[in-house]
């Protein structure tokens, strides 16, 4: 996409996100696509997505690396970070320093590990339509400042169209309850992380690695990143995706 000029990579992500009327709609895919656009069109370095379930937990979803997910799962264990705070009081996070008084004081584990990694700043917009809140967009800065208010425009507004995309699917499932949904999409997860450890491992390489090879397995052949990382597990899945780097 990096080709294009930045007008019609906006088109792209907008119809890309909007577009989830299929039958085989693979939510953790497609917020993965999610941060993927955020990190490719806003002046972020990487982008972390939690989700809500029915009885308001907040699990993570995705990440554009892996850092950044680890981040997201300790802010979970944590009960702390600006995804929580965006998502509990279903307002946006415009722009929080972390190496600051005030941030270790509001998240006193989740700032400093954040500075550790590298991040300066972080913004926080919530998965919302209405009244419904599904989760929150974590945005990390590594330079410093704050994004501009059209780039804050433009997150919120790539939310609220994954939002819109999410929940028009589920709209249309005659067969799947939300319930039902975000215990697959949980599933899936697990299975995901799993197969990517495994793949790590096989291959002596990263765990990041080894998640962008699935999915480029998984676009190749037109099949679902649950069904390739399931297949992976069982030892089933086409020895071009076990070839080590290199070969």
């Amino acid at each position: 996409m990096a080709e294009l000029p930045h007008e019609e990579q906006l088109a792209v992500a907008f119809v890309d996100l909007a577009d989830t009327l299929v039958r085989d709609f693979d939510v953790i895919n497609f917020l993965h696509t999610l941060a993927e656009y955020c990190v490719n069109l806003l002046d972020v370095t990487a982008a972390g997505v939690l989700l809500a379930t029915p009885q308001g937990r907040l699990v993570d979803a995705a990440a554009s690396d892996e850092r950044t997910r680890l981040l997201e799962v300790a802010s979970i264990e944590w009960d702390e970070g600006p995804c929580r705070d965006c998502y509990l009081t279903r307002h946006q996070v415009p722009h929080a320093p972390l190496n600051t008084a005030n941030a270790r004081r509001r998240w006193p584990r989740f700032a400093p590990r954040a500075v550790g990694l590298g991040f300066t700043s972080v913004v926080a917009c919530s998965l919302r339509l209405h009244d419904q809140v599904i989760g929150a967009l974590n945005l990390f800065r590594d330079q410093p400042g704050p994004l501009g208010p059209s780039q804050l425009k433009l997150a919120q507004a790539l939310a609220d169209t994954a939002t819109i995309g999410v929940l028009q699917q589920r709209a249309v499932s005659e067969q799947m309850t939300i319930n039902t949904q975000l215990q697959r999409a949980l599933d899936s997860r697990i299975i995901i992380e799993q197969a990517k450890g495994y793949l790590a491992h096989r291959l002596d390489t990263g765990v990041e690695d080894a998640f962008a090879r699935m999915r480029r397995f998984a676009r190749t052949h037109q099949m679902r990143l649950t069904e390739v990382a399931r297949q992976v597990l069982q030892g089933a899945v086409d020895p071009s995706l076990l070839r080590r780097p290199g070969q």
